[in-house]
This record gives C-alpha cells, sequence and structure tokens, in this order.
C-alpha cells in the first residue's frame, strides 16, 4: 500500500509538473526589454504599449530607436527647425532631432508626458496605427507582415512567429528591432 501511495505521489507532481512546463511554453511572448527586442502577441495593434524607453539616454542608439524613427518619419513629425522627419534621418541614434521630433508628435497626439521620451504612453498611442498585410509561411515558421500607416507616410514591417519586430534598416536590409543593437 505504501508502494502504491507513493507511485500515486510521484504519478501526481510529474503531472502537476508537465502542465506548469506546458503552461509556461504555451504563454505568448511577452513586450520587455530583458527579451532583448520590441515584441508582440496577440493583436498587433497593442504592442507597443509595453516597450521600453527610448530617449537620448536610453537605447539611444539602436534598432529600436530605428523603428520609433520610421514612425516619426510616416507621421510626419516636426523637428525643431520645423522640417518634417525625413527618411535620411533614420540612423539607428535618439539625438536631438529625433527628441524634438517626438516632442512634437507627442503634442500631436495630445499626450500627457510632452518630454521627448518614448515611454508606454508614447509608444503605446500609435500603435493602433499598425495595420494587417499577410501572413507568409516558410516552412515550420511564419512571420506577418504589417504596414504602419501614419499621417504623412506608410512602411511595411514583420513580425515573426516569436513576436520580434523587424524592420528595414537604411542600408543594412531587414533587421530585428534590437535594444542592444544597432545596424546602422
Amino acid at each position: 500500500m505504501k508502494n502504491t501511495r507513493t507511485s500515486r505521489f510521484r504519478a501526481g507532481l510529474l503531472a502537476a509538473a508537465v502542465t506548469g512546463a506546458l503552461a509556461i511554453s504555451a504563454t505568448p511572448a511577452s513586450a520587455k526589454v530583458s527579451d532583448g527586442y520590441v515584441s508582440g502577441a496577440y493583436k498587433f495593434q497593442d504592442d507597443f504599449g509595453d516597450e521600453g524607453t527610448l530617449s537620448t539616454s536610453s537605447y539611444a542608439h539602436s534598432n529600436a530607436t530605428a523603428l520609433w524613427q520610421w514612425i516619426l518619419w510616416a507621421e510626419g513629425a516636426k523637428k525643431s527647425n520645423g522640417d518634417a522627419f525625413r527618411y535620411a534621418d533614420i540612423d539607428c541614434r535618439f539625438g536631438s532631432d529625433t527628441k524634438s521630433a517626438t516632442v512634437s508628435l507627442q503634442r500631436t497626439l495630445k499626450l500627457d508626458d510632452i518630454d521627448g521620451i518614448v515611454g508606454n504612453e508614447t509608444f503605446g498611442a500609435v500603435d493602433g496605427n499598425i495595420e494587417y498585410v499577410s501572413t507568409d509561411y516558410d516552412s515550420s515558421t511564419y512571420r506577418t507582415k504589417l504596414r504602419y500607416a501614419g499621417d504623412a507616410n506608410a512602411f511595411f514591417l514583420y513580425r515573426s512567429s516569436s513576436g520580434v519586430y523587424q524592420l528595414h534598416i537604411p542600408n543594412a536590409a531587414r533587421k530585428p528591432a534590437s535594444y542592444t543593437t544597432a545596424s546602422c
């Protein structure tokens, strides 16, 4: 009887461990800086609101900053001299032009914090502009092609099956929107 009770106890522990492992593996990708990438899960229109902060002192030279610069270009955000943020301004660097264009966009969006810092409120305010285009299957993986439609321009970006966003980096092809890597 003792062996039966011990066997049932072990079987119960094993079942609980397997169930826990399956639950963890089924959890969607979370958008955390610690993951290293701008990422999302489920609906793409709410992927950016929980991303890391971008600023002149936070991930200032990264592909994640390039993604934000694409958004500034698409929205027609203005730099401090009054000129629109241009495609040529996409350089993976969160400098003074990116900061002033961010302030301009924050004003246009009527956000609470107009500080030139891309935090949850700022990043989250624009992810509703993402539109589904198509899903491409490549053997067992897939990627979703998306379109960001701003007030002035539009651009394509991709979300991999693991949720990582990829975008075209000028002079470097398509790259993941990494917080720690800069391709330009």
